[in-house]
């Protein structure tokens, strides 16, 4: 008896120390780096709590306007900014166009009090990866900057209903240049993606990991030069590559 329980318990410590092995083989975490941009101090800081509670997430900078957000990405490099509409000196849409020309794979969460026409669609066609209302809950905000990260859309859904129905009834522009370089199977996300499908439903669409999935949208950016999945599908929608009944 006595030499079974010693041989148990020495499995058990083989066991414990494979496991403690392999999780410290594990790599690092790898933090999304956001910046922060809106002229109330207060939203700065409160919004700055809320996301630091977060392992995954790293405030590494504040602006209080346009100008100063562009200052920043500059010295800093964040991989996202979260960015108020109505900002002195330069507003949200001109900021989000300066930044995309700068830095083309940084991804642009837009973070407003209002839902009007006017500001959704400039942004997004500026070039936002998400648009947001100031009423969501942290919670919220924290899992549209985890979605923006693995190539999600965000939009809030009075926001969504608005690009829906403006895409389906806008015409596309053929005449636009087509040759973007993706393979069958990357323009077979890209439709799947423009019904609004999360990349979990697209894996299980094709039968493929989602990992793999997150490798196309990948491919997808670097080819169309874009940060986010919203810019790919107006992307491709503005070309005819999606069309309009691909959309639901």
């Amino acid at each position: 008896m006595t030499i079974h329980a010693n041989k148990n318990q020495q499995n058990l410590m083989d066991l414990d120390e494979k496991m403690y092995n392999a999780l410290a083989e594990e790599p690092e975490m790898k933090k999304v780096r956001v910046v922060l941009a809106d002229d109330h101090a207060m939203v700065r800081e409160g919004t700055r709590r809320i996301l630091e509670r977060e392992p995954d997430i790293e405030v590494v900078g504040e602006a209080s306007d346009g100008e100063e957000l562009i200052q920043r990405v500059r010295e800093l490099e964040p991989d996202m900014v979260v960015l108020d509409m109505a900002m002195p000196k330069v507003g949200g849409v001109e900021a989000t166009q300066r930044l995309k020309a700068l830095f083309p794979s940084i991804a642009v969460l837009a973070l407003s009090a209002y839902d009007d026409d006017a500001y959704v669609f400039a942004v997004l066609e500026a070039g936002a990866a998400g648009y947001l209302l100031k009423n969501v809950r942290g919670s919220e905000l924290v899992e549209a900057i985890r979605a923006v990260r693995d190539g999600e859309s965000v939009l809030h859904p009075t926001v969504a209903r608005k690009v829906l129905h403006r895409l389906t009834h806008a015409p596309g522009k053929t005449g636009e240049e087509t040759d973007h370089g993706l393979t069958r199977r990357e323009l077979e996300v890209l439709r799947l993606a423009g019904q609004g499908m999360s990349n979990k439903e697209i894996s299980t669409a094709l039968t493929v990991s989602v990992r793999t999935v997150q490798s196309h949208f990948g491919n997808i950016f670097g080819k169309l030069n874009v940060g986010s999945r919203t810019e790919a599908v107006i992307w491709a929608m503005r070309r005819g590559l999606i069309k309009l009944n691909d959309v639901h």
